[in-house]
């Protein structure tokens, strides 16, 4: 019995691992009996401890590659939103640039039009100089009246000499510092265009690495997903749909769990609204009862005035609010172009990047933001993520900063997002808790 119980034993493990212990059952040796012995059935179940840990370990490699797949996402990402901000910082520096050079040329054109006038006043009171002198006016004078006239004429042109004088001095102040500063801007832009060239740089290495890293991970995902077909006992085609439903359902279940904590966070502000109104409400009917109680001059004799009903007030609606003005034109834009590739730079008008399509989308909607996250972010009003709406924006960042901000999508209701997402892959109608969950919100 014992036998038998065995080579049973023995038999089902050969048959569950797929022929792994068929050495385990071939024919005896040396004439003896025809069934494992106790060490060929120990090395049955080692085999099956085995080919279980491998499998656990493919399924931890393939969400390890998930994992660096994602970094290198990160990282090409925050370089691509680098490149962007110094090339927004560059188109600062070049306005600003353009503004000093214009008031430098205003300010040198002034100081040479006051240098002409005091050359020309110099010019004059030299050509008068004897008639315009003191004795001159006293010898020639035909009276005192003449006398007053003439040093009085005489301290008017000296006066309009030193003002034009001083008008010179202070014009020439002027365009020398006004000078200096578009030379200082000018320089400040040049600084700048060299970042924006590393940084331009650096995005596109990030963004090679990336691709490199994509199709390094997808032939690596391949392998592992073979192997995990054969340990399994099921067709690659099976294990492939298998990984994908669950990748599918992790990203459903962290989508509920999100929207679950929305109608909870939603119950709890219609539940103190609802508290505060019926305070307010209370409040109110005690004191209408005091002010009719205190007019009253015989409570006895008086008919009392009977007190309305108290109505609890309706909780406010959970639904979430419209649209904001220009949010539909600008979720519209966004879903037509969906299916065009991610580049990293790109506004349009057939591939984008995540600021690019964000900027595209909102200028449909009639608000111009710059192609920059961290700046999109900035100029909009930032609001909490129970608040959001749709046409409102989702920021990711890697700290509570707003400046590590490095990815922008468009919210268009019910936890989904639009976007352009990273290298290798299209714009995309997603939840937004397809990844990590976003840090920051924020209504153009």
């Amino acid at each position: 019995m014992h036998r038998v119980g065995v080579t049973a034993l023995a038999l089902s493990l050969v048959t569950g691992l797929g022929g792994v212990a068929a050495a385990a059952a071939a024919a005896p040796s040396g004439g003896h009996h025809g069934y494992p012995s106790r060490q060929q059935v120990h090395a049955v179940r080692h085999q099956a401890a085995q080919a279980a840990d491998d499998v656990q370990g493919i399924q931890a490699a393939l969400a390890a590659a998930d994992l660096q797949l994602q970094e290198a996402s990160t990282r090409a990402e925050q370089a691509a939103e680098a490149y962007n901000g110094a090339r927004w910082q560059l188109q600062q520096a070049r306005r600003a640039a353009r503004i000093a050079e214009r008031h430098a040329r205003l300010a040198g054109a002034d100081a040479t039009q006051q240098r002409d006038a005091y050359a020309a006043t110099v010019v004059t009171s030299y050509e008068l100089g004897p008639s315009l002198s003191p004795l001159s006016a006293m010898s020639d004078a035909n009276g005192l009246d003449d006398v007053v006239s003439s040093l009085s004429t005489i301290q008017t042109a000296q006066s309009t000499m030193d003002h034009t004088y001083d008008s010179y001095v202070a014009s020439s102040t002027l365009a020398t510092v006004a000078s200096r500063q578009a030379e200082s801007a000018r320089a400040q832009a040049a600084t700048l265009a060299e970042q924006a060239k590393q940084a331009r740089d650096a995005a596109s290495a990030a963004a090679a690495a990336a691709d490199s890293a994509a199709a390094s991970i997808a032939a690596q995902k391949t392998t592992l997903i073979h192997r995990l077909a054969r340990l399994q006992h099921e067709s690659v085609a099976l294990a492939q749909k298998r990984r994908a439903g669950i990748e599918r359902a992790a990203e459903e279940a962290a989508r509920q769990a999100a929207l679950r904590e929305a109608r909870r966070t939603a119950r709890q502000q219609a539940a103190q609204a609802a508290q505060a109104a019926q305070a307010t409400q209370q409040q109110s009917q005690q004191d209408s009862t005091n002010g009719s109680t205190s007019g009253t001059t015989d409570p006895q004799t008086s008919d009392p005035t009977p007190e309305p009903p108290s109505i609890p007030p309706s909780p406010p609606s959970t639904d979430p609010p419209a649209p904001a003005s220009g949010a539909e034109a600008a979720i519209s834009f966004a879903r037509s172009q969906i299916g065009d590739p991610y580049v990293w730079g790109a506004a349009g008008p057939n591939a984008w990047d995540c600021s690019g399509l964000t900027m595209g989308a909102w200028r449909a909607g009639g608000i111009s933001l710059p192609h920059y996250s961290v700046a999109q972010y900035t100029q909009s009003t930032a609001i909490s993520r129970s608040s959001l709406r749709p046409g409102d924006l989702v920021f990711w960042g890697s700290s509570s900063s707003p400046a590590s901000i490095y990815h922008v999508a468009l919210y268009v209701g019910n936890g989904m997002i639009i976007q352009a997402p990273r290298t290798g892959r299209d714009v995309e109608e997603v939840s937004m808790y397809y990844w990590i969950p976003p840090t920051f919100f924020a209504r153009p």
